[in-house]
């Protein structure tokens, strides 16, 4: 009982601060609410007897009543800003507290029992036992006296009060409070201990001399919901009035049953097999699923077992196998099968070799009059400074593609500058952006797709209009989260000026205004194999008008010889651009008489390749990536029905990933019953 009597202190202590203001730190004195020149100096005002039952605070004056005894606030009650404000220190006086300030954090500290408060003058904040709690209204200075919004103060402390025009009555109850909690939070029949935490007090600090239960188990041995009930008594006899806690009690976990079926029990070899997933649990709580030997066809004769194996929440397992047959019959070979069934997006091998002496479909092309603003070089920075810089009029495209390397995090800003003497208008019509983020090859496909999908989908364009000099930064998103080091951005966006624009990519310390800052900013080197530059005609169409798909061909693409690279100017250096790899550019591909049953695949030539493209108004998005030889795997970008069709492909090469790349068009047969 001696532990619930301490435990009092605390608690009523903590229903003073809360109903005073809005629960922050230790209540300064009537004399002294300032920060202390010396750190932690206590307050020297004797405390009063704390076992009070009633206070009357009378606002706009400096009365106050303590069970009937008349006290002079140094400061009088006040509204201000909607709240009624009180000295803090004044109030620990009245509740039995101590007050210290220190000096080098400026904070007022208030302590009664374990409950500490901490209050910053002019902070919309304070502290509870070191966690901080936001404030409507601040503390504030008034000769030296640290005035807190009451309310709050009282409310943390859970004083029951009332208030009327002309006065606030703080009133503490007599009766002693009983109050506990259980552990743990899940109860289950017939297996949970349950431990049972009190936590009673007496508002007179009086001694708790007994108590009662009604309902308490240590141990439930059915499922059901149960009340229980606490009540205390103090030294005078007096008994609180029953605390009350509803319990549920679970029953016991049953395990998770696995179970599925197939379509049928015996199949052909290469034919595909439909699974089916039954799979339940008596709380819907599968967390889990591990299949073993689930292949899409199998392509040897013989009885095959397939297993699942699931996990619920709390780790119980269930597992089901099924046998089913493979006949000695031929429905399709390996390749037909993956030819066939392998879904758009996913990879199925190829004979990489034979790739480089497949026929190459005749490649030309035409071009749409779109600038592309190329900043990738230098791709790793370890310098704050100006990545690229041009000026541009009309319709550009953008690509950027920069790695921070400072030691402290960074921001990738565009700036958009007038340099003429009129107004010049810039419409912002697409942005894509991925990152920051650590994997580069990641960053390029998720910013390529955005991109794409902004295309489709048709959106509002942003309009700016600079004033001559003017300069504003453009596409938010690129700095919106700043850089790690280590970290990685790619940005891919469209925009059109009525007028010349400069253009300015760079990076900064993330505190740092790259506007104001840019004059101070220097030129940075590229200085590495990856390019940056300005390039003319940044779309490539090529329309084919002659049938494809009835024997296997490929379209190569990105390689510097049927597909040359882009060649511009360096913008700062005023030197020829290369752009090797044709990062940036985009390919509009239209062939219009593809043969029913054509198989359309993405083959990366240079290694790992994470990218996107849209067929016919589609995104698909792919990857080849980890030890195995990615040349000789495929994606699946599209397959045409039972007659001849007309496909469009859009293409970009995704920054991050390697190049060249070929787009395969091969046969495939019919499907068969």
């Amino acid at each position: 009982m001696e532990d619930i009597k301490n435990m009092w202190k605390i608690t009523a202590g903590l229903a003073a601060l809360l109903i005073t203001g809005q629960l922050a730190t230790a209540i300064p004195s009537a004399k002294a609410e300032a920060a202390s020149t010396e750190p932690l100096q206590e307050s020297k005002v004797p405390l009063e007897e704390s076992n009070w039952k009633q206070i009357l605070i009378y606002i706009d004056s400096s009365k106050v009543e303590q069970d009937g005894k008349a006290y002079q606030a140094p400061r009088p009650a006040i509204v201000k800003n909607g709240a009624t404000y009180v000295g803090l220190r004044f109030m620990a006086e009245r509740l039995g507290a101590t007050v210290t300030t220190d000096s080098k954090t400026k904070e007022t500290i208030f302590q009664l029992g374990s409950v500490e408060l901490k209050y910053k003058n002019n902070s919309k904040s304070y502290s509870l036992n070191g966690t901080a709690y936001p404030l409507k209204t601040a503390p504030y200075t008034d000769n030296n006296v640290l005035m807190v919004p009451l309310i709050p103060f009282i409310q943390s402390l859970n004083i029951p009060y009332t208030v009327d025009n002309k006065t606030i009555t703080l009133q503490r109850s007599t009766k002693p409070v009983a109050s506990f909690k259980v552990q743990p939070q899940e109860i289950v029949a017939g297996e949970t201990t349950v431990t049972y935490e009190t936590n009673s007090y007496s508002p007179l600090g009086l001694d708790l001399v007994d108590e009662r239960w009604e309902g308490k188990e240590e141990i439930y041995g059915k499922p059901g919901v149960y009340s229980v009930s606490y009540s205390v008594q103090d030294s005078e006899g007096v008994w609180s009035d029953p605390f009350t806690l509803t319990l549920k009690v679970v029953k016991p976990n049953e395990p998770p049953v696995a179970n599925f079926t197939t379509d049928k029990d015996v199949y052909r070899m290469g034919e595909p097999i439909i699974y089916t997933d039954l799979s339940s649990d008596d709380e819907d709580a599968i967390v889990d699923r591990v299949w073993s030997n689930q292949e899409e066809a199998f392509f040897t004769p013989g009885s095959v077992t397939i297993s699942l194996e699931v996990k619920d929440r709390h780790g119980a397992l269930g597992e089901f196998s099924k046998t089913i047959k493979i006949a000695d019959e031929t429905l399709y070979t390996r390749e037909e099968f993956y030819k066939l069934f392998t879904p758009v997006g996913n990879k199925l091998a190829v004979d990489g070799y034979s790739v480089k002496t497949m026929e190459a479909i005749p490649y030309s092309y035409q071009t749409e009059p779109v600038t592309l603003f190329r900043s990738s070089g230098p791709e790793s920075i370890s310098s704050e400074g100006i990545l690229y810089q041009d000026t541009i009029t009309g319709d550009a495209r953008f690509l950027l593609h920069h790695k921070n390397q400072l030691s402290k995090p960074a921001k990738l800003y565009v700036l958009a500058e007038n340099p003429g003497t009129s107004p010049a208008t810039v419409t912002l019509n697409n942005e894509a952006m991925a990152g920051p983020t650590s994997y580069a090859e990641w960053a390029g496909r998720v910013s390529l797709t955005r991109y794409f999908e902004g295309l489709l989908v048709a959106k509002s364009p942003q309009k700016i209009t600079l004033q001559p000099g003017e300069k504003r930064i453009i596409w938010n998103s690129i700095n919106k989260n700043p850089m790690k080091p280590e970290e990685i951005i790619t940005f891919t966006g469209d925009l059109s000026s009525d007028a010349p624009v400069r253009y300015t990519s760079l990076l900064v310390l993330a505190n740092r205004d790259p506007i104001a800052d840019l004059e101070k900013l220097p030129y940075l080197d590229p200085n590495e194999s990856i390019v940056r530059g300005t390039f003319a005609d940044s779309t490539r169409v090529f329309v084919y008008n002659d049938p494809v798909g009835a024997r296997s061909v490929k379209l190569s693409l990105t390689d510097n010889r049927e597909d040359p690279f882009q060649q511009g100017l360096d913008g700062i250096k005023g030197t020829e651009a290369l752009n090797s790899g044709n990062y940036g550019l985009v390919y509009k591909l239209k062939l219009n008489h593809v043969a029913a049953n054509t198989l359309i695949l993405f083959n990366p030539r240079g290694g790992l390749f994470v990218g996107s493209a849209v067929v016919n108004g589609e995104v698909v998005t792919f990857g080849h990536s980890g030890k195995e030889d990615i040349s000789s795997t495929a994606s699946v970008l599209y397959r045409t029905g039972n007659q001849e069709e007309s496909v469009e492909i859009w293409i970009s090469p995704a920054a991050g990933s390697n190049l060249p790349f070929v787009l395969l068009f091969e046969p495939i047969p019919k499907k068969r019953n």
